[in-house]
């Protein structure tokens, strides 16, 4: 586990009351440099979201992990459902599409 992950992980569950979460590096389905910990998956299911529309949902996670954005996250995609929507998907996050741009293998990008 990365350590930007870690703290994601940290900084989401400190925050809310999630009943589920998983956070995932995808950096490296990117045209980034080996270990860049840039692009980030997060699904999150709790409560909280019940509450709020979809982008109501984003604004909130996006203000939390602000500090990350700042230090270098370039992307991360966010799947945050209440506890009925996750059932609804029978607890599966959409899968993340394939990056244009990462026709590069790592080892072409040093």
């Amino acid at each position: 586990m990365s350590s930007r992950q870690r703290r994601i992980e940290e900084t989401l569950d400190a925050e809310f009351s999630l009943s589920h979460l998983d956070v995932a590096d995808e950096s490296s389905g990117h045209n980034v440099p080996r270990g860049a910990e840039s692009h980030f998956k997060v699904t999150a299911v709790g409560s909280v979201f019940a509450e709020h529309s979809r982008i109501a949902r984003h604004r909130l996670v996006n203000k939390v992990l602000q500090s990350e954005f700042d230090a270098g996250m370039h992307a991360c995609a966010l799947h945050l459902y209440s506890e009925d929507e996750w059932q609804q998907r029978q607890s599966q996050a959409p899968q993340s599409p394939a990056c244009a741009g990462a026709n590069e293998t790592t080892a072409d990008r040093g």
